[in-house]
C-alpha cells in the first residue's frame, strides 16, 4: 500500500515524498508538475499517451492541467517519488516570466535527464522533508532553489514570454469560463455533462470539442481536478472531518471519498491530514533570492 512520508503544502503549492506501489488513475493538475526518484526501484508515468522511465537520473515532467498517470505495474518493487506541484502564480511572483508555468508548452518534453546540480539538489530537497525545521524557511529556499534549475535545465520559459496563460479564470471562450464557473459552484454534485453543456449554451458534443480545445482536457476531468484541490485543501487546512468533507463534495458515502483521494494522490485522506505541513509565506528577500534566480553572495 502506497504511502505518505511527509507533506509540506503552501503558497508554493505542494511538495510531497511519496513511498508508491501502486498505480495512479488518469488525473490532472493545476500545477507545474515535476517528478523525481528519491529511492528505491525504477518505475515509469504515462503523458502524453506515452510512457517515460522515472530512474535515478531522470525527471517526469507535467505541464499544468495536463493529463498523466502512474503507470505502476503490480508487484513491482516500491519506489520513493519526490513529487513537486507548483503553484504558477507563486513562480511568477519569484520571476515574472515564470507565470509561464502555468502554460501547455512550458515544459516541451515529458522526460528529461537530470544534471548533478539537480540531483543534488533534489536529494537536499528531499532531506529538507524528512528533516526539516518547524518554520519551513529552508525547506522553501531549497524548493525555489531547485526549481531555478529544473526550468533552466528543461523550460522553454524563454520562447514563452508574454505568453497568456490558460488558467481557469482566463479561459479564452466564454462558453468554457460559463462551464468552469458552474463546475466549480456544484462541487457537492455529481458531474452531469449534460448540465455542464446546459450551462455553457452547448450541445455535450460541442461542450466536449471546445473545452479539450481550449483547456486541453475533458469536462468530467476538469471537474475531478477542481474536487480534488477542494479536498486536499479542506484536509490539510480545515477542521472537518474526512466524513465531513465526503458530504460536502457530494460523495454517496465516505468510502466512495476515500478512494477517489487515494486514486488521484496515492493516500487516504486521513493519512494526507497526518503528514502534511502548511508553510507560511516566506517572501523572495527571506530567501536570499534575487528576481532573476541566483542566489546573493
Amino acid at each position: 500500500m502506497s504511502k505518505a512520508m511527509r507533506i509540506h503544502q503552501g503558497q508554493f503549492g505542494r511538495v510531497a515524498l511519496l513511498d508508491m506501489d501502486n498505480a495512479l488513475i488518469h488525473h490532472a493538475h493545476p500545477h507545474c508538475h515535476v517528478l523525481i526518484k528519491a529511492s528505491g526501484a525504477d518505475t515509469q508515468f504515462a503523458v502524453r499517451e506515452e510512457i517515460h522511465p522515472l530512474l535515478d537520473d531522470t525527471a517526469v515532467l507535467v505541464n499544468s492541467w495536463e493529463a498523466h498517470s502512474y503507470a505502476h505495474q503490480p508487484g513491482a518493487p516500491r519506489t520513493v517519488i519526490l513529487a513537486l506541484y507548483i503553484e504558477p502564480r507563486w513562480l511568477g511572483e519569484m520571476q515574472r516570466e515564470f507565470t509561464a508555468s502555468g502554460s501547455p508548452g512550458f515544459f516541451p518534453q515529458s522526460c528529461g535527464t537530470l544534471t548533478p546540480r539537480i540531483r543534488k539538489l533534489a536529494d537536499r530537497m528531499a532531506a529538507e522533508l524528512l528533516y526539516d525545521d518547524p518554520s519551513g524557511d529552508r525547506m522553501e529556499h531549497a524548493l525555489f532553489e531547485l526549481m531555478i534549475a529544473i526550468i533552466d535545465r528543461f523550460s522553454e520559459w524563454r520562447s514563452l514570454r508574454g505568453t497568456k496563460v490558460a488558467m481557469p479564470a482566463t479561459a479564452t471562450d466564454f462558453r468554457v469560463r460559463q462551464a468552469i464557473r458552474f463546475m466549480a459552484g456544484t462541487l457537492g454534485e455529481e458531474f452531469d455533462a449534460g448540465r455542464v453543456a446546459t450551462a455553457a449554451g452547448l450541445s455535450r458534443a460541442h461542450l466536449f470539442r471546445l473545452f479539450q480545445q481550449t483547456m486541453a482536457i475533458t469536462p468530467a476531468l476538469y471537474f475531478n481536478v477542481l474536487r480534488m484541490e477542494a479536498a486536499i485543501d479542506a484536509m490539510a487546512g480545515g477542521t472537518e472531518s474526512a466524513t465531513e468533507v465526503s458530504g460536502r463534495l457530494g460523495f454517496a458515502a465516505p468510502s466512495h471519498f476515500s478512494r477517489f483521494f487515494r486514486n488521484h494522490q496515492g493516500v487516504t485522506p486521513t493519512e494526507y491530514r497526518r503528514v502534511v505541513t502548511l508553510v507560511d509565506r516566506i517572501g523572495v528577500d527571506r530567501m536570499g533570492m534575487d528576481r532573476t534566480g541566483a542566489g546573493r553572495a
